[in-house]
């Protein structure tokens, strides 16, 4: 006999997960590709032999995942994944981890690390076309200075050329989430006074560090700049009544 019984909690799996795993595992093995129509719903429910409930909620649940795509009055078909959609399906995580405390501070490291990294491989790997594309969005960033909005969305614009240099569609679908999950800080930061005209010579000497093929620069004056805006935002929050802020 056992001297000690160990109770152990086994999740059943809903109906829906076990037809969302069979039709996933077709897309992944070929047996499906981007573009074909899954089976109707009547033969879903046949082929996994589950209720309608059951083929609708997988069919939600791969939607999500970003593996089909559902249109009223036509039968599901298989989509290739995307960065953008992968990322989308964290926004409602990151919203909660937002609104917990230190929460802004993560995922303020967590752009930190992600940019300086950027800020590197460019100095490193930057093309002639990527610096000329660089000094236009820090153009352009310069020429609108005063105007709230538009300087914004020039300041986004400055960093995404920075993740689309490695070529890699993971990083602007990372930097425009993360750009999207830290845009109460950009307001607060941005409308500060003077705040305009430091980040446009913080831009500035990025894209110096960059062109000049420094890395150990562009690190350092990259992590300066983004410091900088932390440091400003919090000094707004605590001119507000102090607290965490939440997006």
């Amino acid at each position: 006999m056992l001297s000690r019984a160990r109770s152990t909690t086994i999740r059943r799996r809903r109906l829906y997960e076990d037809v969302a795993s069979g039709l996933e595992a077709m897309i992944r093995e070929g047996a499906l590709s981007p573009g074909d129509a899954l089976p109707s719903e009547r033969e879903l429910t046949q082929q996994f032999g589950v209720g309608r409930t059951a083929v609708r909620e997988a069919l939600f649940h791969l939607q999500k995942m970003g593996v089909i795509e559902l249109k009223s009055g036509e039968r599901a078909k298989v989509t290739r994944p995307t960065p953008e959609v992968m990322m989308e399906g964290l926004a409602g995580a990151a919203r909660h981890m937002l609104a917990e405390p230190d929460g802004v501070r993560k995922f303020q490291e967590a752009r930190n690390f992600f940019e300086i990294g950027l800020a590197r491989h460019a100095a490193k790997h930057a093309t002639d076309s990527d610096i000329r594309a660089l000094a236009d969005a820090l153009d352009h960033n310069r020429q609108c200075i005063g105007d709230l909005a538009k300087f914004e969305r020039s300041d986004v614009a400055f960093h995404y050329v920075l993740a689309l240099i490695p070529q890699n569609p993971i990083f602007t679908a990372m930097h425009s989430a993360i750009a999207e999950w830290l845009v109460e800080q950009r307001h607060v930061t941005l409308a500060y006074p003077g705040q305009n005209k430091i980040a446009y010579r913080a831009h500035k000497t990025i894209y110096d560090a960059i062109a000049a093929r420094d890395p150990d620069r562009a690190e350092r004056v990259i992590k300066a700049h983004l410091d900088q805006v932390s440091n400003a935002y919090w000094r707004a929050v605590a001119e507000n009544g102090g607290g965490e802020a939440r997006k």
